[in-house]
């Protein structure tokens, strides 16, 4: 669904605090991005990916698109979006945006040569939407 996005790079970072098992947040980074190449780098586990999709279905599943629209319209510039997601939310499959988790939120850096063109794919507007 999401194939056509030639120059779409995703940065994942998000801080694997002492009490935290490193595997399972991992597993809440994964669970949004499934292809994240995830290093371990200073307390953190940073990633990097290109497939969307996983985050598009989530998106649709939860039928929060809508207000994934405003977060991602709200941070977008040039060619790149940011925004975080609650790490716990993640872990159990779903999508939440970050508010400051007392564990850190997952921040996702999002960069493609048409970023307008993704956000309309995985977070159409309302009229746009063929469910």
């Amino acid at each position: 669904m999401f194939a056509f996005f030639r120059a779409m790079r995703i940065d994942v970072r998000t801080p694997c605090n002492p009490t935290e098992d490193a595997r399972k947040v991992e597993r809440a980074m994964k669970n949004v991005f499934p292809d994240l190449d995830i290093k371990k780098e200073a307390g953190f586990l940073v990633g990097t990916g290109s497939s969307m999709e996983r985050l598009g279905d989530l998106l649709k599943n939860q039928m929060i698109r809508s207000a994934a629209r405003g977060v991602f319209l709200s941070s977008c510039s040039d060619n790149e979006v940011s925004f975080a997601l609650n790490k716990q939310v993640a872990f159990i499959g779903k999508v939440s945006f970050g508010s400051g988790s007392p564990l850190g939120d997952i921040e996702v850096r999002i960069t493609d040569d048409n970023i307008e063109a993704l956000i309309d794919s995985i977070a159409p507007r309302i009229g746009d939407v063929n469910e």
